[in-house]
């Protein structure tokens, strides 16, 4: 009896032994298949070095302009503004961040299907009395990850996806925006520039002309100096169209994501930027898409389904979390199989006061929306009430004030080849349709801001290369 004792426990000792060792293999296992860290630091030094090194590739930007608009024109040595759209989307830092926040966005929501991992309990006793004197045991607890906790869980993570891309659909918007707004001021400043410094030239001419008149006595002193401030408004003028085309050139580069010198060089095609003349009028359909597929609409629509899942998740917290704990123990030469049931209980309150909060959050999220469509309607007004009356500006400057005074311009060359009027009567005049053109630009560039808000606020192009865009509608 007693050698047979000692045999039993013998082989307990060994289904221990054995018992240990499969643990430490599946230990070993585990580790070895463990994801390793890997440090990658980030330096500004690098940053700056990288950012410096940006080049504007216009072929690989035409062939991503022919996949995406067969019909565009998409010539790398004439780029117009979808070439340079397709610059931006590949070297834009915000849109690169927003497709970072995607990427990162997708990696949480495979993350939240993973199961809620176990928890596991090594346990020991030393008993010098008995024979065998070890207890040696393993417990583990398995929460059950099923039901409104996890629904709201990986909710919540994917609804963050869809957000993510909302987000890095306006910021695609935002940052072709902010190029067809710098590309515009430059076009413009260019001509102003151009204009102004006729208009200065002319202006010094007449301040020469009364210099040495005031000079002679044929001129008062009080007609030199409103001269002079004419002459200062022109040159006011030529520094102000310079200083706009520069800070436009800088907003050009930072859109496409280069540095200025890149940017300077670059030919920029936009054959109707003169002459915006047709109106731009969204129909009511364009009116109910941009309305419906707004991405910041879209994403508050996001925002409150997320409110909604979160308040699912605190519901079900009212409920108590089941696991199950199996295990394994050694007890002094016997094998013990225990399971485990555990109830983790909700709060004292039954988290009514976290239901609260949650639904107080649902109902701001929806008040979110509304006013946030509300604000895209008046939008949508405000920007077509600017458009009108921005054609109307141009329209009357175009076909009262400029045709004036081009007749008084040439009304004055032929009254100075007639000897009728002296040099600075005729600089005068031709000055006069100077500043007609130059208003005549302003009003332009009216137009073309307002057209700019007008798109925003529609979040569609309404004119140029952009509408050949496959399901943009022209």
């Amino acid at each position: 009896m007693i050698a047979q004792t000692r045999k039993q426990s013998a082989i307990f000792k060994r289904r221990g032994q054995w018992g240990q060792g499969a643990c430490v293999a599946a230990a070993v296992l585990a580790l070895a298949g463990c994801t390793h860290y890997t440090p990658e630091p980030v330096s500004i030094a690098t940053t700056a070095a990288r950012f410096s090194a940006r080049t504007v590739d216009l072929d690989s930007a035409a062939a991503a302009c022919r996949m995406a608009a067969p019909r565009a024109p998409c010539d790398a040595g004439n780029p117009d503004k979808l070439v340079l759209f397709e610059v931006l989307l590949a070297n834009n830092p915000s849109v690169a961040a927003a497709r970072a926040r995607v990427a990162s966005a997708e990696a949480a929501a495979r993350a939240a299907h993973a199961p809620t991992g176990p928890t596991m309990t090594l346990s020991s006793e030393y008993a010098g009395a008995d024979s065998p004197p070890w207890l040696l045991g393993i417990g583990a607890d398995i929460p059950l990850d099923t039901g409104g906790r996890r629904a709201a869980r990986i909710g919540t993570a994917e609804l963050g996806v869809t957000a993510a891309r909302y987000d890095l659909a306006e910021a695609v918007w935002t940052a072709r925006m902010a190029l067809v707004r710098a590309l515009a001021e430059q076009l413009v400043s260019v001509r102003q520039g151009i204009v102004a410094d006729r208009l200065q030239a002319l202006q010094e001419r007449r301040f020469a002309v009364l210099q040495r008149r005031v000079a002679q006595g044929e001129a008062s002193r009080a007609e030199l100096e409103h001269t002079r401030a004419d002459l200062a408004d022109a040159r006011a003028r030529v520094a102000a169209a310079r200083a706009r085309g520069e800070a436009a050139l800088v907003q050009i580069a930072a859109a496409l994501g280069v540095p200025p010198e890149q940017v300077q060089p670059l030919a920029r095609s936009w054959p109707e930027f003169a002459s915006p003349t047709s109106a731009n009028t969204p129909s009511a359909a364009d009116r109910a898409a941009a309305l419906l597929g707004r991405p910041d609409l879209l994403k508050a629509m996001v925002l409150y389904d997320q409110a909604e899942f979160d308040l699912r998740g605190e519901v079900a917290k009212q409920y108590p979390a089941l696991s199950v704990g199996p295990g394994f123990s050694w007890d002094h030469g016997l094998v013990k199989i225990p399971f485990n049931l555990g109830l983790a209980l909700p709060p004292f309150d039954l988290n009514l006061r976290a239901i609260a909060a949650a639904e107080a959050r649902r109902s701001q999220a929806g008040v979110d929306v509304e006013a946030l469509y509300a604000s895209a309607v008046a939008g949508i007004d405000q920007a077509m009430a600017e458009a009108a009356a921005a054609r109307r500006s141009i329209n009357q400057t175009r076909e009262l004030d400029l045709p004036i005074a081009v007749r008084l311009a040439a009304q004055a060359d032929r009254e100075l080849a007639a000897g009728a009027i002296d040099r600075n009567d005729w600089a005068a005049a031709q000055a006069g349709l100077e500043v007609a053109r130059l208003a005549e630009l302003d009003a332009l560039a009216r137009v073309l801001a307002a057209d700019a808000a007008l798109e925003e606020a529609l979040r569609r192009p309404l004119s140029g290369p952009e509408t050949l865009l496959e399901g943009t509608g022209s």
